[in-house]
């Protein structure tokens, strides 16, 4: 059904354009502090939790831990390595949970679209080395591919790749890949407990 222009009131149309007006202001603002690309999206354009946590994210971007991140953090999360980590925009609201830590230091984290991450998470790329732990061992890269869960309090350890629609249990330290994906895992260290059906 095609849109009737005529059908749109002054006052409705004068809505549309002070929401596009005050989206360019706050894209203007924070751009200051987060690049621009970062600033785009559903998260943006479609709803406003996207400007409420860019705001809750500038104590850590000019004060806190994140000072280095191009896109805004929960406060309580910290990440490192921010320019090895890829994500679609659209994803973005993982990235705004409390406890987690993202490091990618020498190698990548890739996170696929329609991926949760509960708090608490840990997403580790580079271990210390066991023979000296002032010194790390190098760095794995870390996927994680469309449509997965990471459940509360969990750990992500180097060189795991997860398949599309993985769930991984509360409390899990995953070291190892599972790249078919379409399971539950859980457990020290994660094995599969349940295969999901495709509906």
């Amino acid at each position: 059904m095609l849109l009737d222009i005529g059908n749109i009131t002054g006052d409705h149309m004068r809505k549309i354009v002070q929401l596009k007006i005050v989206r360019l202001i706050l894209r203007c603002f924070f751009s200051i502090f987060y690049q621009k690309k970062y600033l785009v999206g559903k998260y943006f354009d479609q709803k406003s939790m996207g400007w409420l946590w860019a705001w809750r994210g500038l104590h850590g971007r000019i004060w806190g831990e994140n000072r280095n991140v191009p896109w805004p953090v929960h406060p309580r999360t910290i990440v490192q390595g921010a320019n090895n980590i890829t994500f679609p925009q659209d994803s973005f609201h993982i990235f705004q949970v409390p406890g987690c830590y993202w490091q990618a230091f020498d190698a990548k984290i890739t996170v696929g679209t329609n991926c949760h991450v509960a708090p608490n998470v840990g997403i580790v790329t580079t271990n210390h080395d066991i023979h000296n732990p002032a010194l790390h061992v190098p760095g794995k890269d870390i996927t994680i591919q469309d449509n997965c869960w990471i459940g509360m309090n969990s750990v992500i350890l180097s060189g795991v790749v997860l398949g599309e629609n993985t769930i991984v249990a509360a409390g899990a330290v995953v070291t190892k890949s599972f790249p078919e994906g379409h399971c539950v895992i859980g457990g020290v260290p994660a094995k599969v407990i349940k295969q999901i059906e495709a509906e």
